[in-house]
């Protein structure tokens, strides 16, 4: 097998990885990879604004908004209007948002991280760069990524991207 052939099955892994864990954690408890992102952001950050979830997660302000949308249909999140500034509006988890997080299991990202950080820091800037390099090769440097991807949304997106070309 070519190198470039190695390069592409061990992408295909890695995005197969994604998947299955994301269907895992929807399976145990009813959250995508997303959704988890956010409401862990709103616990870790406390009251906090939609424009600073959607910067802490690295997501665009449209996408957390859409997934915020989502979560307070099923009831697991809150927006309030600030009694001080009622132009600004603050993510709350509810109760059955907070059970929902304890339920979900480790992001994928944490076990990444974890690992990650027992690297070398030579071998960690080797894979970033590499990494950073593929996704230049793929013209995916502008891409909104979250910490976790939704590979599900990720495919569909694709797939309108090449039927429009």
């Amino acid at each position: 097998m070519e190198k470039h052939e190695e390069v592409l099955v061990a992408l295909r892994q890695i995005i197969r990885a994604i998947d299955l864990h994301s269907r895992k954690l929807n399976k145990v408890s009813g959250i995508t990879g997303p959704q988890l992102v956010l409401m862990r952001a709103i616990k870790e950050l406390g009251q906090v604004t939609i424009r600073k979830l959607s910067t802490h997660t690295n997501m665009s302000q449209a996408t957390a908004t859409t997934i915020l949308d989502r979560l307070e249909k099923r009831g697991l999140i809150l927006r309030v209007r600030s009694e001080l500034d009622k132009r600004k509006v603050h993510a709350h988890l509810t109760e059955q948002g907070e059970a929902a997080l304890e339920q979900a299991p480790k992001p994928l990202q944490e076990n990444f991280i974890s690992r990650f950080q027992s690297l070398d820091e030579w071998e960690q800037s080797l894979l970033l760069s590499s990494v950073q390099r593929i996704s230049s090769m793929m013209n995916a440097d502008d891409i909104d990524a979250a910490p976790m991807l939704e590979v599900s949304a990720l495919t569909s997106h694709n797939s309108q991207l090449q039927a429009k070309k």
